[in-house]
């Protein structure tokens, strides 16, 4: 099977190259600018035209939520106009879509974990273009499947782990909000996850196609607690540390709105593709221990 990824160079495109090396059964073949730009209408078709490949999973995203406030073109252009093109190239050689969305989908307001049939109400742009992207894939490919995900973090690139990490080198105490919730979630069992999907479609080729699933981290937390575990994690591997204080989102105003909690409910993927994601900590503990340098790549 071959897989194509877009993105190249970001942290989901990276954790789904680190875990396929070991799959005998794929061919991954990821791409990112300048030889595959979403920004650029043709620029992922002609790419998807010269792989030919068997799944694609669109990884690229326009991500800078509060830029997207000023950039809206730009957003859209990225993470809807392309993502159609990226799944009606699809489409044309015969490959499957793996579309990754988001939790910002959501507004925040709704009591409980959600569930993908739950109405969508993204508050600002980046979630308006990622529901536009959701879609345009669903009317440009049959062969698709949607995959919200949330609060991604890895060893790889700027997320928020790395960017605490980096803080406390250089701060003493640390501000970080306490009233969002959300479903941490590393980008390594994401793509564990994801390479499961496509894996399954080589014996089941219709499986869980024409849907849409949540994948994301078990567990809940705030962004003060992943703070907290993540400098727990920091004393443990000694690594420089910061206490942190927690404030509220009003505390800390943002050119974007966020949810106030977005915990995914993952549910049905676990029940479509007998993978169920770990707790949160379990996996943020494996990337603060790489970051530390103690563990190998891949464990």
């Amino acid at each position: 099977m071959k897989v194509l990824v877009t993105g190249a160079h970001g942290q989901l495109a990276r954790s789904l190259a680190e875990r396929a090396a070991s799959r005998s059964d794929m061919q991954m073949v990821a791409i990112g600018r300048p030889g595959l730009d979403l920004a650029q209408e043709g620029s992922a078709a002609r790419a998807i035209e010269a792989v030919r490949p068997d799944v694609i999973i669109n990884a690229a995203a326009y991500t800078a939520v509060d830029k997207a406030e000023d950039e809206p073109q730009l957003a859209f252009r990225i993470n809807a106009e392309a993502a159609g093109e990226v799944a009606s190239a699809g489409a044309r050689v015969g490959a499957a879509v793996i579309q990754v969305s988001t939790d910002y989908v959501f507004d925040g307001r709704t009591e409980g974990p959600y569930r993908e049939d739950s109405s969508t109400h993204p508050l600002g742009v980046y979630g308006a273009s990622k529901l536009a992207g959701e879609e345009r894939v669903r009317a440009a490919n049959s062969r698709h499947a949607i995959v919200r995900t949330a609060w991604v973090y890895s060893p790889f690139a700027r997320n928020f782990v790395t960017t605490i990490v980096e803080a406390a080198r250089t701060r003493d105490v640390l501000t970080v909000v306490d009233d969002q919730a959300g479903s941490p979630t590393s980008a390594l069992d994401l793509a564990e996850g994801l390479l499961r999907m496509a894996g399954t479609w080589n014996g089941s080729p219709q499986l869980g196609l024409g849907e849409t699933y949540h994948l994301a981290g078990a567990g809940v937390a705030s962004w003060y607690g992943v703070a907290e575990f993540v400098m727990s994690e920091c004393r443990r591997h000694r690594l420089a540390c910061a206490s942190v204080r927690p404030i509220r989102t009003a505390d800390w105003p943002t050119r974007a709105a966020r949810p106030a909690s977005s915990v995914l409910d993952s549910g049905k993927f676990a029940a479509t593709f007998e993978f169920a994601m770990p707790d949160w900590r379990q996996s943020m503990a494996a990337v603060v221990a790489r970051l530390a340098g103690d563990a190998v790549p891949g464990s």
